[in-house]
């Protein structure tokens, strides 16, 4: 196998799994939105689980540019995997536990995380890549920092509801 072949398969491999996370992450974000409509914060739940899903769409615009196509059993594992993922066990049978609402948040936060890497990873190679748009990588890395930050502060305020006191 050439360089380029191997390459190209590499990035399609590398770009499939950041779907399939990007696949558990909405479904994750849209969830917790719904699931958290009480919360002062549903709005900004609902505008997070909006976001993240743009950046799956982005992700598939990126992988249509590249050439790479969609690999549907991983997409189809992970849609399975997140609704697998529901059934833990979180100190109640039949409601949510204040700390569904931490645990998902932290989930979230390491997704995000991960997509921050992948468009990182993307925005190295579209300094070589005449299918990858540097600008919109750069657009795509700065939302997912504030994404970052912003999951953080949800997951801060929602330990404190769930253990008390102010959390560093």
């Amino acid at each position: 196998m050439s360089g380029t072949t191997r390459d190209q398969a590499s990035l399609g491999i590398y770009v499939n799994d950041h779907l399939a996370g990007a696949v558990v992450a909405t479904n994750l974000a849209r969830r917790l939105a719904a699931s958290e409509r009480e919360w002062t914060k549903a709005d900004v739940l609902e505008r997070l689980a909006s976001e993240i899903a743009e950046d799956r769409d982005e992700l598939l615009d990126i992988m249509a540019a590249l050439d790479v196509p969609v690999s549907q059993y991983k997409t189809w594992a992970s849609w399975t995997a997140e609704r697998v993922g529901r059934l833990k066990l979180n100190g109640r049978l039949h409601t949510r536990s204040p700390l569904s609402r931490v645990l998902e948040l932290e989930a979230m936060r390491l997704g995000v995380e991960g997509k921050a890497a992948s468009w990182r990873i993307l925005r190295i190679r579209a300094e070589s890549d005449p299918g990858l748009d540097a600008e919109r990588l750069d657009r795509l890395i700065d939302r997912a920092k504030a994404q970052i930050d912003l999951l953080e502060e949800l997951r801060v305020e929602a330990a404190a509801d769930v253990f008390g006191g102010p959390i560093d």
